[in-house]
């Protein structure tokens, strides 16, 4: 069972997110537990402050570094397996379903989680063992962005998703988007499903969503393509599309 600790100044925020739809089911089959911790209980001061002005001067406030070491040493009960510490920072590697994977594999995962300026340089040198952005932009805290990959790696855990093969095929998995959906009615207004998914020809159901999916690829990023790992017949139906293009 995986363990995922948060640490937050607003542990408010994760209420419904935790305790809903997949995470919720997540939890009732025994894949996970949440806790959630307010970490000015660490602060180690009768006001709980956890943040003060930088050194040098500059604005806005910095998180102080003794209540998150204490915070997470609570946490760390045995030695020999230390935690994945990771903090939510716009700074840090940029998030992806690769790394949803890896973290998926840990047994215990911690996300400090901050509001203000930034942290204590001392957090990142010597408690965090990485450091993850959602992309480019700015929050206002960790919370969300925690949320969003908290969200992705439990639904990697043995028995979370009702269809195990539900995450082999979502896009990003096997590095290129997923292909196309339909569902009843086949024929919607005039929009019809594609005939060869009404054929039970698995074979070629199975050929037409390998190249809807590289042509949904090609189409939107791109630059998945540069590391995808394609198989002959995707490399040259990946060479027609370059053709069309022209």
């Amino acid at each position: 069972m995986m363990k995922i600790d948060v640490l937050s100044l607003f542990p408010e925020m994760f209420k419904g997110v935790l305790h809903s739809s997949i995470m919720k089911k997540a939890q009732e089959n025994e894949a996970v537990t949440f806790k959630v911790t307010d970490f000015r209980d660490f602060s180690g001061n009768k006001h709980h402050k956890v943040d003060d002005y930088p050194y040098g001067g500059g604005a806005g406030m910095v998180l102080k570094p003794e209540p998150l070491f204490a915070a997470v040493e609570s946490l760390a009960l045995d030695e020999s397996k230390k935690p994945r510490v990771i903090l939510m920072c716009p700074q840090g590697e940029r998030f992806n379903q690769q790394k949803a994977e890896e973290l998926s594999k840990e047994e215990h995962l911690v996300f400090l989680c901050g509001h203000y300026e930034g942290y204590d340089e001392r957090i990142r040198e010597y408690l965090v063992t990485d450091e993850i952005s959602l992309g480019d932009f700015v929050l206002t805290g960790g919370e969300i962005a925690s949320m969003a990959i908290i969200d992705s790696v439990v639904r990697l855990l043995p028995n979370v998703l009702g269809n195990t093969d539900s995450p082999v095929h979502d896009s990003f998995s096997t590095g290129l988007l997923e292909h196309p959906q339909y569902t009843r009615p086949a024929d919607f207004r005039g929009m019809k499903v594609p005939d060869v998914l009404l054929s039970g020809n698995h074979a070629e159901i199975e050929k037409w969503r390998q190249e809807q999916s590289l042509k949904r690829t090609f189409k939107r990023r791109k630059d998945l393509l540069v590391d995808a790992p394609l198989t002959e017949h995707q490399q040259a139906y990946l060479k027609q599309l370059r053709n069309e293009e022209k």
